[in-house]
């Protein structure tokens, strides 16, 4: 990964504001700069099946033609019947104008089909990319932009990870996890869980602070909203776990519920931005993800997030973007875990995201001598969730109404979280200094164990 140490502030002071090329993927940019889109599916990794998309569109517009053709003749014969000469011609016209009406409808269907199939494939489809995201096949190719305030900590002991911390205080029980839900479900306890509930009281507080409205969501949502955000509900690839003989899935994060909530709805442009502060269970099959890195709760089946969430204008997504990396810098500042910003990677980049900012976390008991761990994201997904979700503004001076932009920031993932503080902040016995900002709502306590 390249990159070198650079002072955070000074990052976002130099992020460009680029001409950039549209990103709205609706079907005109599809057909008209169907290059651009496969090259940018080639550089996320996606296959894709534009080429057939665009013939299929073809069909459709010279059956739209029909369909117009065919409509036009029929009024035509209509507006001639009263001009017949007798009875006999009159029935004839009749029976000519449903003989084109009948076919109108039937070049209908074929129309309609056409764009069924046509809108299927627009659904596979990615966002575009920044031009200035990293292209790369993974997170390999991530570029590194800079780190936060305090960098990593050298032990004079030995330090152990999380899994062994835990273990040492009684504070995880994978095993009882596992006979109840079955592998990779967990109990938090104890003092666990009150730092725990600490973070997410401390999370809270800041980004209602900084203007965020409160929401709990609900932990389930319907297909229709998963596949608008831009996940795969069903599937052999899914990540989702669905509810059988029912359209609802248990929800992987709050963006889904977060998104869905205006799904169909006009703002007004002046209410926005509108930023949300989601606290959800968060579920994933995390179907591959075996590996002595996904350890302990690193990756686990459910977790609980606190999820940032805009709907806003255009013209507002990039400052917005970098407002919520920054908010994501400083809460891991506040509670003193060193981490780095990347850049990720085209390949790395999830279908909704036009650009994608990660934190990764030190953390000292993985691997061998510490490694970096993935503990946020931020994505401005511009107008692709919108597009699918149909969530628009509209401005006073201005007729019509037009799609918003979204973006989602994690402020804090608790499972991860929870391996950033412990690893840490451990001490020599296995006690767990509390980072100073969040001692306000552990009651006071500097240390947990011990």
């Amino acid at each position: 990964m390249a990159g070198n140490r650079k002072d955070l502030d000074l990052v976002n002071h130099l992020s460009i504001q680029l001409e950039t090329f549209p990103v709205m993927l609706d079907r005109k940019y599809i057909v008209a700069n169907a290059s651009a889109v496969k090259a940018n599916c080639e550089n996320r990794n996606v296959p894709h099946e534009v080429d057939q998309l665009l013939e299929l569109e073809t069909q459709r517009r010279d059956m739209l033609r029909q369909v117009e053709e065919l409509n036009r003749q029929a009024n035509a014969v209509s507006k001639t019947i009263g001009q017949a000469k007798d009875e006999q011609e009159r029935e004839e016209r009749k029976a000519n104008g449903r003989d084109l009406r009948a076919q109108k409808d039937a070049a209908q269907t074929q129309h309609d089909e056409l764009d069924l199939k046509i809108r299927e494939l627009e659904l596979r489809l990615p966002n575009m990319a920044h031009p200035e995201a990293p292209i790369g096949e993974d997170d390999k190719s991530n570029l590194e932009l800079g780190r936060g305030k305090h960098a990593p900590r050298e032990f004079d002991f030995p330090p152990q990870d999380h899994v062994e911390i835990a273990k040492q205080w009684d504070w995880i029980d994978f095993e009882g996890g596992a006979r109840t839900s079955g592998a990779g479900f967990y109990f938090l306890k104890g003092d666990l869980v009150l730092l725990d509930l600490a973070i997410q009281q401390y999370a809270v507080s800041e980004l209602v602070r900084r203007g965020f409205i409160p929401m709990t969501t609900p932990d389930l949502a319907q297909d229709s909203i998963l596949e608008g955000i831009g996940f795969m509900p069903r599937g052999p690839e899914t990540q989702v776990y669905s509810i059988e003989n029912s359209n609802l899935s248990l929800i992987g994060t709050a963006e889904i519920t977060l998104g869905g909530l205006y799904s169909g709805e006009t703002f007004d442009a002046e209410t926005l931005p509108l930023k949300l502060c989601g606290i959800s269970h968060c579920f994933r099959t995390e179907a591959g993800a075996a590996g002595r890195a996904s350890k302990g709760l690193y990756r686990v089946h459910q977790f609980t997030k606190i999820e940032m969430f805009v709907f806003c204008l255009p013209d507002q997504s990039d400052a917005l973007h970098q407002e919520l990396k920054q908010i994501e810098c400083d809460l891991f500042d506040a509670i003193e875990v060193p981490f780095r910003v990347v850049d990720t990677a085209t390949g790395d980049l999830g279908g909704p995201a036009y650009r994608k900012y990660d934190l990764e976390a030190w953390m000292p008991g993985r691997g061998e001598a510490g490694e970096w761990g993935e503990v946020t994201s931020t994505s401005n997904c511009t107008d692709y969730q919108a597009r699918r979700l149909n969530v628009r503004y509209k401005q006073k001076e201005t007729k019509g109404t037009h799609f918003v932009h979204t973006l989602n920031g994690t402020a804090f993932a608790l499972s991860r979280a929870l391996i950033s503080v412990l690893e840490n902040h451990q001490n020599r016995d296995g006690s767990v200094n509390v980072p100073e900002a969040l001692q306000p709502y552990l009651s006071g306590r500097k240390q947990i164990g011990g």
